[in-house]
């Protein structure tokens, strides 16, 4: 990445309205060094793959207390890739059963998060996916 600060977007797909760990983390990869841009509420699976696109960011995290991320996490990895944006991580946070955690990771996700998980493991792991990635 030659010294550019890590570019993140956290949006909040689907109809969820809770958003106070959404803003934690925004706030944690911003307080690391990231620059991080927050979509807020609702949005759609286009409108944050855009955002993504329009930001050139390097990871997207999503925050899903709904239920719904079996139906909208594969659509914001296909708009993703669409975008020929490969190379932009993607991690999870949520309420996110366990059952559900290894079909996640098998479709692209890099990390799923849960409630209390500490936002040192988050930015560790969020540094190393997107370094993993510019040094291939």
């Amino acid at each position: 990445m030659s010294g550019r600060k890590i570019r993140g977007l956290v949006a909040k797909p689907g109809l969820d309205g809770h958003d106070r760990g959404a803003k934690v983390v925004a706030r944690a990869l911003r307080d690391s060094g990231m620059e991080v841009i927050y979509t807020g509420l609702r949005q759609t699976p286009e409108m944050i793959a855009e955002a993504a696109l329009q930001e050139d960011v390097d990871v997207v995290g999503l925050s899903i207390l709904s239920g719904a991320h079996m139906a909208l996490v594969p659509r914001i990895l296909e708009l993703l890739k669409a975008n020929q944006q490969d190379n932009v991580r993607v991690f999870i946070g949520g309420i996110i059963p366990d059952e559900d955690v290894p079909r996640l990771m098998e479709i692209g996700v890099v990390g799923v998060y849960g409630p209390g998980t500490l936002t040192d493991d988050i930015i560790r792991d969020v540094r190393s996916a997107v370094s993993s990635v510019s040094s291939t």
